[in-house]
């Protein structure tokens, strides 16, 4: 079996609906030359999310629960050149492939990560706000979460030492390691579901986001973290 271009990896935790949409995004784009493998790494899910998985193309990797353990499972799996990491309740946006062939085909990015844009699927002021909010983080702080995906070659993902098993913060640690100047954001939506955000409310979640990103700064331990996260 040829060696794919890319490896598209997608933790999972009783996410059958989502991953539907996530993966079907993916296999209905548009090839743009190159070759790629979907990996989901399921964390013990309930429902028929293995079996969705299944259905669409993509192989399937168990996994004890924990989305900083699943995604370093998944990149431990991985067989592409480079990677792509996704939630599953994120969708990529028409033009994904053309942004991603670009950057993978440029050289210099060799030792460079990409992200794409944050949106949510909410027609609400509420949300185009926090849409604002976190293009000025990534701006000001380079600092993107892992609901606008992340794209780095498998080399360079290696070299920083992956994703660590951490309960929470995993993708700010990692972010942190790459570093402001080998960030590239890519032109293109990350649609990613709001659901959380109409639960816990489009200002007292982002507050409390910024409450958990300011104790991780501090050094808080990630597991006390990922308590005041569920409250």
């Amino acid at each position: 079996m040829a060696t794919p271009d890319l490896s598209i990896i997608v933790p999972t935790l009783n996410a059958a609906g989502e991953l539907s949409r996530c993966l079907g995004a993916v296999t209905a784009a548009p090839e743009e030359g190159f070759s790629l493998e979907m990996i989901v790494v399921d964390g013990g899910s309930r429902a028929d999310t293995v079996g969705t998985a299944r259905v669409l193309g993509a192989r399937v990797v168990s996994s004890p629960p924990g989305r900083g353990l699943q995604l370093a499972v998944g990149a431990q799996a991985a067989g592409g050149h480079w990677l792509l990491f996704l939630h599953a309740d994120t969708i990529l946006e028409s033009g994904w492939t053309r942004a991603v062939a670009d950057f993978m085909g440029a050289e210099e990015n060799a030792r460079r990560a990409a992200y794409f844009r944050f949106a949510l699927d909410d027609e609400a002021l509420a949300a185009r706000r926090l849409e604002r909010m976190v293009a000025w983080r990534c701006r000001l702080l380079a600092l993107p979460y892992g609901d606008q995906g992340l794209l780095l070659s498998q080399d360079f993902y290696h070299e920083l030492g992956g994703f660590l098993p951490l309960p929470l913060m995993e993708d700010v640690a990692l972010a942190r390691r790459i570093g402001r100047r080998r960030f590239s954001a890519l032109d293109v939506r990350a649609v990613t579901g709001a659901a959380r955000y109409r639960r816990g409310g489009y200002v007292r979640r982002p507050l409390r986001n910024l409450g958990c990103l300011a104790l991780y700064f501090m050094n808080c331990p990630p597991r006390l973290i990922a308590r005041l996260y569920e409250l």
